[in-house]
């Protein structure tokens, strides 16, 4: 049976070998392979709090992340960007929102009908939206919903998370919900403070693979919260895509 000791040298040499860190869930997956003969239970007691007990070796960058301190001048930014396979051709955001408007409809039901937008439609500077989804009350329904206008940015380049979560913000001054759709390869830290930052203003944030638009694996992390938008704006802004979106 391996001892405490055992356990704790074993998982700081292992995060010596790993420049972007690991989880908690891989660091004890790893620690049982090289001791097999380890309790789970007594590598999950020894780890759970490596930070505190070794503030000088292992650090956390975000939640359920470890790091070695060695690595902690790179900022911490867990797990680089997956590169596309060679020979594959580069992809294009514009690619993924067709497929993103049909998984709001058919998978996550926020949507009676969403459309790619894209580009400068909107002639804003407070930006276009790259989906815009509407939720209209169906004919069976006993109880009729008000309408429901849905926004969505998508980013395949993690370096934009910023700007992008600034953008979905923009969008609740004429969407009922907005959401954030980025790529699950971003930096875990970057993806743990979208995580808290789309909790406190309730935008909706969604992982997705930004390598394959016929497989894009969309994944919930938050969903967006329903406010009340300004109807001025929802009108001035829906009258651009009326054809589109309502007929």
């Amino acid at each position: 049976m391996a001892s405490k000791d055992q356990i704790v040298a074993t998982a700081i040499k292992l995060l010596e070998d790993q420049p972007h860190g690991l989880r908690y869930t891989q660091l004890h997956t790893a620690i049982r392979g090289v001791l097999p003969d380890a309790n789970p239970n007594s590598v999950g007691g020894a780890i759970w709090n490596l930070e505190v007990q070794f503030p000088d070796r292992v650090y956390k960058p975000a939640r359920g992340m470890y790091i070695h301190t060695k690595f902690k001048e790179a900022g911490g930014q867990a797990g680089p960007p997956t590169p596309l396979p060679a020979g594959k051709p580069k992809v294009k955001e514009e690619q993924f929102y067709e497929p993103f408007a049909e998984w709001l409809v058919k998978e996550l039901e926020e949507c009676t009908k969403a459309i790619s937008v894209g580009g400068n439609l909107f002639k804003d500077k407070w930006g276009t939206p790259d989906v815009v989804g509407v939720r209209e009350p169906k004919k069976s329904d006993i109880v009729k919903l008000p309408t429901e206008i849905v926004s969505a940015e998508v980013k395949i380049d993690s370096a934009g998370l910023i700007t992008a979560f600034g953008q979905a913000c923009a969008y609740r001054l004429f969407s009922h919900k907005s959401y954030i759709v980025v790529p699950v390869a971003s930096p875990e830290d970057d993806i743990s403070r979208l995580d808290a930052l789309a909790r406190i203003f309730g935008i909706g944030l969604i992982l997705f693979d930004a390598t394959d638009p016929k497989d894009p694996k969309f994944e919930i992390r938050v969903r967006a919260a329903k406010l009340d938008p300004d109807m001025f704006y929802v009108n001035r802004c829906m009258k651009l895509v009326e054809d589109q979106l309502f007929n």
